[in-house]
């Protein structure tokens, strides 16, 4: 397909049609007259040789067609968006920026929290907005990456991006402060036994794929999208939990638990931001890679962020 011989201007055009269903809405949507909708909808009927949307009693639905050029019309009208607002020179203290990460609460309560207050005092024009990473990560890798700003995410578990190193982490489990059935040090009989609160996602798939070659299975009694209400979970019970060492720390006092070291040699963590290669000469950009360079070296450290330096 040679996109010099398409209009663009249509990609808009398709990705109004098929959110809103309606012609009326999209063209007010986007600043066309209904009939320059029209236009635009008989134009890429042909183009797709599909009718794209199916009048169905009342209104209108998607092809299978049409439901099918939904995400990818969306990823590339956001990808569009951020070639054209990609800039030459970028000015942190004078501009109005929004970056958009994907990350767990537990990668945004470690490191979001000292990267945004960072910002806030070197660039207070400047947004963050932090995003849940969804389950579709590791199959749709690039086309997530190339709609936003980065990924905080460890080794193991996505490949072949560029990263900037952030810093090191490991892994502990936490137990109840009264569960009779774990003495002083945790065992793998313990861990066979117990029934365990998990995170739900892909994001420990090392961790858990560690715990595997044991032989161990977890009893997953409870699983939740939440890093941070997994010692909530766990207090009061007899159940187990895999956590972050960093994250265990800043939770400390937060639930009556006893933070347990792995009865093995569990893999490190290397967390990483995780970013599109379109991003490479946005000066935008490499400002944040360079400031999320620069806040990784004080949580590393264990060293507050003052100013956007390393106090």
């Amino acid at each position: 397909m040679n996109l010099a011989s398409l209009d663009l201007n249509l990609v808009v055009a398709l990705r109004a049609l098929l959110q809103e269903r309606n012609v009326t809405r999209a063209g007010q949507r986007i600043g066309l007259s209904q009939p320059a909708m029209s236009a635009a909808l008989a134009r890429l009927r042909r183009h797709f040789d599909d009718d794209l949307l199916a009048r169905v009693g009342g209104g209108y639905e998607l092809t299978a067609l049409g439901q099918a050029l939904l995400d990818r019309t969306t990823t590339a009208c956001d990808l569009l968006e951020r070639v054209f607002a990609t800039q030459a020179e970028f000015d942190p203290s004078r501009e109005e920026h929004e970056f958009t990460l994907i990350a767990s609460d537990y990668a945004v309560a470690v490191f979001g929290a000292e990267l945004a207050r960072a910002v806030q005092t070197e660039a207070p024009g400047i947004r963050l907005r932090f995003k849940q990473v969804p389950n579709e990560i590791i199959d749709s890798t690039g086309s997530l990456l190339s709609t936003v700003d980065g990924l905080l995410l460890p080794h193991g578990i996505i490949r072949g991006f560029p990263t900037v190193e952030l810093y090191q982490d490991s892994w502990v489990f936490l137990v109840a402060d009264d569960n009779p059935e774990v003495g002083e040090q945790l065992t793998l009989d313990d861990l066979a036994r117990l029934s365990w609160v998990t995170y739900q996602r892909a994001y420990d798939a090392p961790a858990a794929r560690q715990i595997a070659t044991l032989g161990i299975e977890p009893r997953v009694a409870v699983s939740v999208d939440s890093f941070q209400l997994m010692p909530l979970l766990v207090a009061g019970t007899r159940r187990v939990a895999l956590l972050q060492r960093r994250l265990a720390d800043e939770l400390d006092g937060l639930a009556h638990v006893r933070v347990m070291e792995p009865p093995y040699d569990a893999v490190p963590i290397q967390q990483a931001l995780w970013w599109h290669p379109v991003h490479m000469h946005d000066a935008a950009h490499m400002w944040l890679r360079e400031t999320t360079a620069r806040v990784a070296e004080a949580v590393e450290a264990g060293r507050p962020t003052i100013s956007g330096q390393p106090s």
